[in-house]
């Protein structure tokens, strides 16, 4: 009866540690990254789909350089709709990517146009990046005027902004254009026009 009660004890034990160790594995299988910290990703293969897309679309077309202070315009767009829930070319404040850039840098002479779009995500499932990336992108390439945008020859340089709330994540892509006009030495290297291109949503 000892020995009985021993082995029992010891396979309770061994149970026990058996699913305290699936309840480990289960739970880090389903934890997935905080969204926000996905979005520097999820820019980096935007880009990298458009230019893609582009070359397929016309494989003379050159590539868009990937610029930095458009990008940070793009962002805080997309951060604004993701905090206030809309999707628009002009904040509920007026606030537009343009007046921005023109904050930066009143004396830029040049072209800008942007596409804006949302796409939900399941917060259970999380964020995949290629296929979020790819789902913007067709979304954009479906729309006449966004495509002429996104395949234009005019346009040499281009940011990307993402934000993201509890289950939506929004982008804004800027295009621009110096128009080969060399910009004082004060000025940001590549800011943005007085008014932007338009651009169907």
């Amino acid at each position: 009866m000892a020995l009985r009660v021993t082995c029992i004890a010891a396979l309770t034990v061994v149970l026990a540690a058996c699913s305290t160790t699936i309840a480990r594995v289960e739970g880090a299988d389903h934890k997935r990254p905080d969204p926000k910290t996905q979005m520097a990703a999820l820019e980096r293969r935007i880009y990298e789909v458009i230019e893609q897309e582009r070359t397929t679309i016309d494989p003379k077309l050159k590539p868009l350089a990937l610029d930095s202070e458009l990008t940070g315009v793009a962002r805080a767009r997309s951060a604004d709709m993701a905090a206030k829930h809309y999707v628009a070319h002009k904040a509920p404040d007026g606030e537009t990517a343009a007046t921005l850039i023109m904050a930066r840098d009143a004396s830029f002479q040049g072209l800008l146009a942007e596409n804006i779009a949302a796409q939900h995500y399941a917060k259970k499932d999380g964020i995949d990046v290629d296929a979020l990336a790819k789902r913007f992108v067709d979304t954009w390439l479906a729309s006449k005027t966004q495509r002429e945008n996104l395949a234009s020859p005019d346009y040499n340089h281009i940011g990307v902004g993402a934000g993201v709330d509890s289950d939506t994540v929004y982008v804004m892509l800027l295009f621009s254009t110096d128009l080969g006009l060399k910009p004082p030495a004060h000025a940001y290297p590549h800011a943005a026009p007085a008014a932007a291109a338009p651009s169907d949503k």
